[in-house]
C-alpha cells in the first residue's frame, strides 16, 4: 500500500457567500508529482495556499512529512507574482516608480536579496549559484528589486524555491515571464530537486512539463478530479457579440509617425540596457515585440509609455513630437492604451471592475472623479461586450485572473487609443482564455489602431500581427515582416 504524503478531507470553502471548494477529498502519495489545472477561478489558487498554510477553510488537511529527511520539512508556495518590500518596509510602489527609482536606491538588490533568505534559511550561498546560472539570473546581482521584469521576479522566486528544497514545493504559475530556453532550464531543475525528494504541486495548464509529472488533476465543482492530462481547458468556441459602435471608428491619429527612435541608448551606470536601437512604427502596424528575459523589452516599451526619464536624453519621437519638446507624461499617455504585468501588480485593489475600466479615460489606477453620462454608457457598452454584467460591481481583485485580464483590456481600449501596447497579456491564462483575449484583440484593432505586443510564442498571438522586432542583450537582432501563416 502506498504510503500518503498529503492528505485532503472534506474540505470546504466559501468566498463572498460563494462555494469555491465543496467537501473536497485528495490524497498525494509519497513521490507524486501533480500539475493542478483548470479553469480560472475554479480554485486551484485557494487550494494551493491552504495546502500551505497561507488560507483558512474547514475540514482536515495533513502533510506527512519524512523527518528522516535531510530536506526541510515544510510546505512552500510559490505565489504568481512576488511581492517585496522597498528598505521602509513597504510594498506600495507605483507603476513609474521601476523606471525613476534607478536613481535611488530605495529597495534591496538581488544579491542582499539571496543573502537575507539565505540566512534565514541556513542555507550555503555556493549552492545557489548553479541555479542562478541556470535561469541565466547571474548578471542580475547588483539589480534593485523594483527595477525587475515580471520574468526576471519570476526566476527570483524560483531561485528560492529551488535553493530550499522544501519537502513540498508548491508553485502558482511557474513559467510566468519566462522565455523558451528558461522554462526547458527550469523542467530540468525540477527534475533534479525531485530527484533529491522534493514534491511539486504545479498549478498551471502548461503543456511543456518537467518530466517528473506523471500526475493531472482538475477542480471541477468544488473537487479535485484526477484527469489523464491537460488538452484545451475548454473545447467551446468563444462567441465575440457585437463590438461597441465607438470602437468601430477608426482612432483619430495626431500623427502617422507613432514611434520613431535613432541611436537610442540607455545605461544604469556601467551596465547599458539598449544599444543604438533605431526602430519606427507607423499608424495603423501590428508589431510583435520580443526577446530573451533581460534582453530589454520593458525598458524599450518603458520609452514608447513615456514613462522611462532617460528618454529625454536620446532622440525620440513619439506620436509626431520629439521627447522633451514640452509634452508632459500625461500627454503621451492619452494616446495609449496599456496592459503590462507590472501594472497589473500596482492596480488600484479598491477599484470595482466598472470603476476599473471607466479608470481608462483618465489613464489613472482608480476612479476619482464622476463620469459624464456619455462616457459612462460606454463603460456599460463594453462591461457588457466583455460578458462582465454580472461582476460589474465586484472588486477587480476579487475576480479570477481570466477576467482581470478581460477588464484590463476594456480599461485599456475604453478611449479608442492611437497605440495599444499589450505586455505579455496572456501571463498565467489557460489555453482557451489566451484564444479569446487573442480574438477580442483581432476585433478591437481591426478599426486600424496601432498594436505592439509582446509574447514569446507564436502559438499564442493575434493573428493580426504582421511585423516583429527581435532584441537580443540590449540591441536589435531582427526586424522583419511576417508572414500571417507563421502565426497561425
Amino acid at each position: 500500500m502506498k504510503e500518503s504524503f498529503v492528505s485532503i478531507k472534506n474540505l470546504n470553502l466559501k468566498f463572498q457567500q460563494k462555494a469555491v471548494l465543496r467537501d473536497l477529498n485528495w490524497a498525494i502519495n509519497r513521490g507524486e508529482n501533480w500539475v493542478l489545472g483548470g479553469t480560472s477561478g475554479s480554485g486551484k489558487t485557494s487550494l494551493a495556499k491552504i495546502i500551505g498554510g497561507l488560507q483558512n477553510a474547514s475540514g482536515d488537511v495533513k502533510i506527512n512529512f519524512d523527518h528522516t529527511s535531510a530536506l526541510p520539512a515544510e510546505t512552500l508556495f510559490v505565489e504568481s507574482w512576488y511581492q517585496f518590500k522597498n528598505l521602509e518596509g513597504v510594498a506600495n510602489f507605483y507603476y513609474q516608480q521601476r523606471y525613476t527609482s534607478q536613481q535611488a536606491k530605495e529597495t534591496l538588490t538581488v544579491h542582499a536579496e539571496l543573502v537575507s533568505y539565505g540566512k534565514e534559511k541556513g542555507l550555503h550561498f555556493d549552492q545557489v549559484e548553479p541555479i542562478l546560472e541556470a535561469l541565466g539570473f547571474s548578471t542580475f546581482a547588483s539589480s534593485q528589486l523594483i527595477e525587475l521584469s515580471s520574468g526576471e521576479h519570476k526566476k527570483l522566486q524560483l531561485v528560492k524555491a529551488l535553493w530550499l528544497k522544501p519537502q513540498l514545493l508548491i508553485i502558482d504559475q511557474p513559467y510566468t515571464g519566462l522565455d523558451v530556453a528558461s522554462r526547458k532550464n527550469l523542467n530540468t531543475l525540477l527534475d533534479q530537486v525531485t530527484e533529491e525528494g522534493v514534491q511539486l504541486i504545479l498549478i498551471c495548464n502548461d503543456a511543456e512539463l518537467p518530466n517528473c509529472i506523471q500526475s493531472f488533476a482538475e477542480i471541477i465543482d468544488g473537487n479535485v478530479v484526477q484527469v489523464d492530462a491537460f488538452e484545451s481547458s475548454s473545447s467551446e468556441e468563444n462567441h465575440l457579440g457585437e463590438i461597441p459602435a465607438f470602437l468601430k471608428e477608426s482612432p483619430v491619429y495626431a500623427s502617422q509617425n507613432i514611434v520613431k527612435m535613432v541611436d537610442v541608448n540607455i545605461s544604469y551606470g556601467d551596465k547599458q540596457v539598449l544599444k543604438n536601437i533605431n526602430w519606427e512604427v507607423k499608424a495603423g502596424e501590428k508589431w510583435l515585440l520580443q526577446g530573451h528575459n533581460g534582453s530589454g523589452k520593458s525598458t524599450l516599451l518603458s520609452l514608447v509609455n513615456g514613462d522611462h526619464p532617460q528618454s529625454y536624453a536620446n532622440e525620440l519621437y513619439l506620436f509626431g513630437n520629439r521627447r522633451g519638446s514640452g509634452e508632459s507624461i500625461w500627454d503621451i499617455k492619452q494616446h495609449i492604451g496599456l496592459i503590462s504585468p507590472e501594472f497589473h501588480w500596482y492596480f488600484d485593489p479598491t477599484a470595482t471592475v466598472w470603476q476599473s475600466i471607466a479608470s481608462g479615460f483618465y489613464d489613472t489606477v482608480g476612479l476619482f472623479q464622476q463620469l459624464p453620462y456619455t462616457k459612462s454608457t460606454q463603460v456599460d457598452e463594453l462591461v457588457k461586450y466583455f460578458g462582465l454584467t454580472e461582476n460589474k460591481n465586484e472588486l477587480l481583485s476579487a475576480l479570477p485572473l481570466g477576467k482581470q485580464r478581460l477588464v484590463l483590456l476594456a480599461r485599456t481600449i475604453i478611449k479608442n487609443p492611437e497605440l495599444l501596447i499589450l505586455d505579455e497579456p496572456c501571463q498565467g491564462l489557460d489555453q482557451q482564455q489566451t484564444k479569446h483575449f487573442n480574438q477580442l484583440v483581432d476585433e478591437l484593432c481591426s478599426n486600424g489602431m496601432t498594436l505592439i505586443y509582446v509574447g514569446h510564442f507564436e502559438s499564442q498571438l493575434p493573428t493580426c500581427i504582421e511585423k516583429r522586432i527581435l532584441l537580443e542583450k540590449g540591441e536589435v537582432k531582427v526586424v522583419e515582416s511576417l508572414n500571417t501563416e507563421i502565426l497561425s
